[in-house]
């Protein structure tokens, strides 16, 4: 009979405790670990930034037009958190059991609302509306700095695989070119906000909010 040469492994017939997917990792040089690690802190970026975008897209009350491409990148930070989780766990891992622990860990600052006191600002005392505190150019400001954190961060883990962790590259590459996108979107819309100056991001509108080309193959879209 002739012989399989990729039939059989270091990884013994039947063990569950290893992964051939893992071996082959490291043998080309990866640090499973910390690569692991690095994808949970930027699952929990991404996690927490789709929570604080929540917040900074209604208070974008009077620019429909900024709110329905900031719900574009809500909704499609959400599907990057999404596609990463089941990466986690096929590398062995798990994102922690306490929410708490999981915001601390975000890769990236908390995109806190502006002239919030850091999040601390309340409503309510005293029945009173929330009425915004920020002006939209400051938002703006707020949502292109967590994108631009989030390009850092993923084209690291995309420098990290290139070449050695095939499945970790493509779905890091595909997050990666919609926080690009994100970007682009956020300089045009604060230039002509903040400076009266138009600079074109080639933007064209989704199929569907969070439709997500890249990171999701199918849109989910909470009105």
């Amino acid at each position: 009979m002739e012989t399989k040469p990729h039939a059989t492994g270091t990884v013994k017939a039947g063990d569950v405790t290893r992964r051939v997917g893992i071996e082959q990792m490291e043998r080309r040089g990866v640090n499973v670990t910390e690569l692991r690690e690095k994808l949970i802190d930027a699952a929990a970026a991404e996690f927490t930034t789709y929570y604080y975008y929540t917040i900074l897209r209604n208070f974008l009350a009077g620019h429909e037009d900024y709110k329905e491409i900031c719900e574009d990148a809500r909704l499609e930070d959400r599907a990057h958190f999404e596609l990463m989780v089941p990466r986690i766990y096929e590398l062995g891992g798990t994102i922690p059991f306490d929410i708490r622990e999981f915001a601390d860990r975000a890769s990236c600052p908390d995109a806190y609302l502006p002239n919030t006191d850091g999040g601390k600002l309340r409503w309510g005392l005293d029945g009173q509306d929330a009425t915004s505190p920020a002006s939209a150019a400051d938002i703006l400001t707020v949502l292109l700095e967590a994108e631009r954190c989030a390009i850092r961060t993923w084209s690291e883990i995309c420098d990290l695989t290139l070449g050695k962790d095939p499945r970790t590259y493509e779905l890091a590459m595909r997050i990666l070119n919609e926080e690009i996108e994100h970007e682009a979107w956020l300089i045009e819309l604060l230039s002509m906000e903040r400076d009266g100056v138009s600079r074109p991001s080639g933007h064209f509108r989704r199929g569907e909010p969070g439709e997500a080309p890249f990171s999701k193959n199918r849109s989910f879209y909470n009105p």
